[in-house]
């Protein structure tokens, strides 16, 4: 999720993290135990003179599969859990009207299963999280390729 959305502009920072969970500040082990109800997520702060939360919505959808409840690609389980989060109503309606224009678009076979929710707080993941398109790419184009492959076929992207 962060390469896309940094590659974006008008995008101040992205930065990976946790949300929605009970334990505070925690850690990846954490998270990874399934005990804490965190959501592995991104920070997304934009400006939004320059890029509006529709567009980052809309590149959301082409990023994931957003008919997959239990994970993402290799990620699995329930704090890989497909999630756009809002801070107001505004936010709140476009990504619904967007979910809905997406399911009526007929794109996809099954239920968009993406959940819709207020932005809890938000946990910074360690550093060794943060920007690893960047510091691992052969690591992350390998890990990746199930998602390329996805997308090339739902979106006709390479």
């Amino acid at each position: 999720m962060v390469q896309p959305f940094e590659e974006m502009p008008g995008i101040l920072s992205v930065l990976s993290g946790y949300t929605g969970g009970t334990t505070q500040n925690p850690t990846y082990e954490d998270v990874l135990s399934h005990q804490t109800g965190h959501t592995e997520a991104v920070e997304i702060i934009f400006d939004n003179d320059v890029v509006s939360y529709r567009e980052l919505v809309a590149l959301y959808w082409t990023l994931t599969d957003p008919t997959d409840a239990f994970g993402q690609f290799q990620d699995r389980g329930d704090n890989y859990r497909p999630v756009i989060f809002y801070d107001n109503a505004e936010q709140a309606q476009v990504a619904t009207e967007s979910k809905a224009q997406l399911q009526a678009s007929g794109r996809f076979d099954f239920p968009i299963v993406v959940a819709i929710e207020p932005s809890q707080t938000f946990w910074p993941a360690e550093s060794y999280h943060q920007g690893f398109y960047k510091k691992n790419p052969t690591r992350y184009a390998q890990s990746s390729q199930m998602r390329h492959d996805f997308l090339a076929k739902q979106w006709g992207e390479k």
